[in-house]
């Protein structure tokens, strides 16, 4: 088969790479891709914004199935495009994306389907966030969300009032997350370990694929902003089997079945960010894709064949049996350019690629990286994914930095505890949502 991945960061890096190496995948393509994609699969120049464009390119290359990467692709709907003329896509439509794209869609529904979830409330207008956040009816620390897509950016743990009115301020009267920022989602802060829970749908079945651990601050022990994510492991020591099939049963579950009832089928990867509470797991956020920096930890574990995985979740055929997982530990480490995440130091040189891809154990996935002339230099906030594989979690740690050591850049930047939770007693893992 003909495989197009859409997308040119370092998640679709990992599935292009995955894909690359299977028997029955005849080429990838990778659309746009990036330098990293681009030594193992054909990367194709494409607006991702544009459905139309992705979908002349899967015409023009004779492609049998498409993986979408980016959630934006899906929100635009690439997906009921590419469904009209017959062509098997992994994602699902703009409606079912709404999981994602909307805060307050994937809120309402929870609420319609007793998904657990925290306390919420969607505000219109900033007058009615200002007198929510006033009420008592949440206390402090509160959870205030973008409703739209944020690139990760869009949601702010405010410990008091006057932290809260600056966020609400900077989304709805400051523009500060665009037309994403226009309504606002209030939570109540949940406090438990986190873990992000991946499934692969056909629409009427879910098949689990791996469970993460990310890290979203750009800080060591959590501190400082939100970003898209500054390193992630896998697997997730506190996903125990017990706890899988709760969250199957209690949560996943009910949203395929939701979706379907609601005539929105859901089809493609599922992404459960939870929170550990001391009542049980409750969702803090979807998804409607594989995570990134998560996608390079987890798609490496899955030990069978993806192709026919994704084939089936396309076509609405998905075995019920297990999906087989190696025994391994994955930790992947993002290094971002200087003033990430606020902004992104483009153009510098990055030396030690190759040394780092040499390392036995170490994969290097390219994310904000672009060529000039005959060097890779920086072209993102987030530049770079160095994943470290072992036996147990401290020699996958060993190895990740092992590998970040060998790589430089003008302004780089990474933290220094990625995969530390991994070792420690869950009792000490209690953290604010949804960081």
């Amino acid at each position: 088969m003909r495989v197009l991945v859409i997308g040119g960061g370092a998640r679709e890096h990992a599935l292009a790479a995955r894909l690359a190496l299977e028997r029955d995948v005849a080429e990838v393509l990778c659309a746009p891709g990036n330098p990293g994609i681009a030594r193992l699969a054909r990367t194709i120049p494409a607006d991702v914004g544009s459905p139309d464009a992705l979908l002349a390119v899967a015409e023009r290359e004779h492609i049998d199935l498409t993986v979408v990467g980016p959630e934006g692709p899906l929100s635009l709907g690439v997906t009921d495009r590419f469904s009209v003329e017959g062509r098997l896509i992994v994602g699902p439509t703009a409606a079912a994306a709404r999981l994602e794209s909307s805060k307050a869609f994937a809120k309402a529904f929870m609420s319609r389907h007793g998904v657990p979830t925290a306390r919420f409330r969607t505000c219109d207008t900033f007058e009615q966030a200002s007198a929510t956040l006033r009420s008592g009816e949440f206390g402090f620390p509160v959870v205030l969300k973008a409703d739209g897509l944020a690139a990760g950016k869009g949601v702010v743990v405010a410990d008091d009032l006057a932290q809260a009115d600056r966020a609400v301020a900077a989304a709805m009267q400051e523009g500060r997350y665009g037309s994403a920022g226009a309504r606002v989602v209030i939570e109540e802060c949940l406090t438990g370990p986190e873990v992000s829970f991946f499934v692969l749908s056909d629409g009427r079945r879910a098949l689990p694929i791996g469970a993460a651990q990310d890290h979203k601050r750009i800080f060591d022990d959590d501190r400082g902003p939100n970003t898209g994510g500054m390193g992630a492991f896998a697997p997730s020591p506190l996903l125990t089997v017990a706890l899988g099939t709760q969250v199957m049963n209690e949560i996943v579950d009910p949203v395929i079945a939701g979706m379907a009832e609601e005539g929105q089928p859901f089809r493609g990867f599922l992404y459960v960010g939870l929170m550990l509470t001391p009542t049980g797991p409750k969702v803090i956020e979807f998804n409607v894709r594989l995570g990134d920096p998560e996608a390079q930890v987890v798609v490496p574990l899955i030990d069978e064949p993806l192709l026919p995985l994704l084939t089936a979740a396309a076509s609405g055929e998905l075995r019920q049996s297990p999906c087989r997982l190696a025994a391994e530990k994955l930790v992947g480490v993002v290094i971002a350019s200087r003033g990430y995440p606020e902004s992104s130091d483009a153009g510098r040189p990055i030396a030690g690629l190759s040394d780092a891809e040499h390392l036995a154990g170490v994969s290097v996935y390219h994310a904000g990286t672009a060529r000039r002339d005959h060097e890779i230099v920086t072209a993102g906030g987030r530049v770079l994914t160095v994943v470290g594989r072992g036996h147990d979690f401290a020699g996958a740690i060993a190895r990740a930095y092992e590998g970040v050591a060998c790589i430089s850049f003008d302004g780089m930047q990474y933290r220094r505890d990625i995969g530390r939770k991994a070792l420690q007693s869950p009792n000490h893992q209690i953290t604010k949502s949804p960081n």
